[in-house]
């Protein structure tokens, strides 16, 4: 058993956490280079929490340019055991109303000029993504949503696009069709690195427009995104903080799904095959696996 260290990945629209005690800014490095920005640590009762802004302060980063790797391994040195994404998305379905929020349970990867592997050359992996989030992290979050008082939905497939462009018509049909719930451009390939790096991880996703495939609604713009969010936003914080207070009354056990050890059934390459370069780049991510 341990104590809770809660990382949260900050979203488009959400720049910092209130009520943070002890606040103070943690600069880190990793062998994938500097995470997205400065790491801010703080508390809320016995919680530590762990905030990134995905994008960086000012929304410097495009969703392709997100050092996905670096984040990752940032929060892992940074001590974190649980990783909560906060994202904007769009609705591919009608029951899900800009505002509402969406405990996402499934991913569709549709990147493709994003680094999706800590792994490679060297020393390979094969993680199981087959129940990409924790289920008890997710199911804390959407309850803190809903104390709240924002509608959140729990499960939902979650189709990540390259970007930055928004989908056209077709491809927002095409997704519909697959049985898509949400659209968004920065939950892959952030939740299989963290599969990788063993941290339970769960995306609370912001609904902030119809996307394109609604005939009678405008087609989504920055300009109509930008105002759901701020809405989105405020009460995103809100939720993070009842979720600390409800950890605070938590113990924390391993999660339900043995994502702390999921590396144990993952690496592949023969132990006199490892290349040292390699495995000494892997330790911050990997080090229990691979024996320190």
């Amino acid at each position: 058993m341990t104590q809770w260290t809660l990382g949260i990945i900050g979203g488009s629209g959400l720049y910092a956490i209130d009520g943070l005690e002890n606040r103070r800014e943690e600069r880190i490095e990793t062998a994938w280079g500097a995470p997205s920005d400065t790491l801010v640590r703080g508390r809320i009762g016995a919680v530590e929490l762990v905030f990134l802004p995905r994008h960086g302060q000012g929304h410097r980063l495009t969703p392709t340019d997100v050092p996905y790797r670096a984040n990752i391994a940032a929060l892992k040195a940074a001590g974190v055991t649980d990783v909560l994404s906060i994202s904007a998305c769009g609705s591919l379905q009608e029951q899900y109303v800009p505002g509402d929020f969406v405990a996402v349970d499934q991913f569709i990867d549709r990147t493709f000029a994003r680094e999706k592997t800590f792994f490679g050359a060297g020393m390979v992996a094969h993680v199981s993504m087959a129940q990409p989030v924790c289920s008890r992290l997710s199911a804390l979050a959407a309850d803190a949503v809903a104390a709240e008082g924002g509608t959140v939905h729990r499960g939902g497939t979650y189709l990540a696009m390259e970007g930055p462009q928004f989908s056209s018509f077709a491809e927002s049909k095409l997704y519909r069709q697959w049985g898509c719930d949400v659209i968004g451009m920065t939950n892959m390939p952030e939740a299989k690195l963290a599969r990788e790096a063993e941290l339970p991880y769960a995306t609370l996703a912001m609904v902030t427009d119809y996307d394109c495939w609604r005939a009678e609604t405008e087609a989504v713009t920055v300009t109509n995104v930008l105002e759901i969010m701020h809405q989105n936003s405020a009460l995103a914080r809100r939720a993070i903080v009842r979720l600390a207070h409800t950890l605070n009354a938590t113990a924390r056990t391993p999660s339900p799904q043995g994502i702390e050890s999921c590396l144990d059934f993952a690496l592949i390459t023969a132990r006199e095959a490892r290349d040292p370069v390699v495995l000494d780049r892997l330790r911050v991510i990997a080090g229990r696996a691979l024996g320190g």
